[in-house]
């Protein structure tokens, strides 16, 4: 575990130096990135999350999958943490964790099952597409979930993509990676 916690470390430190005017930047930049996916172009309905802190952020994001017409699912952590999903709806509300999650009717584990595109946040991913998260398993639990044929992208800064991870059994590999600079696939 040693390893995989000092590049945890290392990667949250490097986010910690960027700065609000180059988080901004670098949110609209992804947000444009992601928008032209062909994948999301066509999606109706796209899985997403909201960012926190120095996550690369998807608030813009949010806002263009919104004005495009497609519904959104939003992840509620529950206590386990596995995910519950509810549709954006223009509202966020405080959760705890310091997390913002939509208000409306929980859809259940299963409703990203429904998604033609799922968006997921973490920290770094190797050139096969090994995701390294933050540690809780959420998203390894609900990729394990995503209907094979579905995209499935880490939203990333360009310097996360390509970095070697420690890979464990329980790790759920994605199938592409986007940044402010391009998406990337992975076979």
């Amino acid at each position: 575990m040693g390893r995989k916690t000092a590049l945890r470390d290392q990667l949250l430190t490097t986010r910690g130096r960027i700065g609000l005017p180059g988080l901004g930047s670098l949110a609209r930049s992804l947000s444009q990135v992601v928008i032209e996916i062909p994948e999301v172009r066509r999606a109706a309905t796209v899985a997403l999350y909201v960012s926190i802190g120095t996550e690369p952020g998807t608030g813009p994001l949010l806002d263009e999958l919104d004005d495009a017409g497609k519904r959104v699912l939003l992840p509620c952590l529950l206590p386990d943490n596995d995910l519950d999903w509810a549709a954006y709806d223009g509202e966020l509300v405080r959760a705890p964790r310091g997390l913002l999650e939509p208000g409306g009717e929980r859809l259940g584990v299963s409703a990203i099952t429904g998604a033609d595109v799922v968006l997921v946040p973490g920290l770094a991913v190797d050139p096969q597409g090994h995701r390294m998260g933050r540690g809780g398993g959420s998203y390894d639990r609900i990729l394990a979930r995503v209907p094979a044929g579905t995209l499935t992208c880490v939203l990333l800064y360009p310097w996360e993509i390509g970095v070697s991870v420690p890979v464990e059994p329980h790790d759920q590999a994605v199938g592409a990676a986007a940044s402010a600079e391009g998406m990337q696939r992975f076979s």
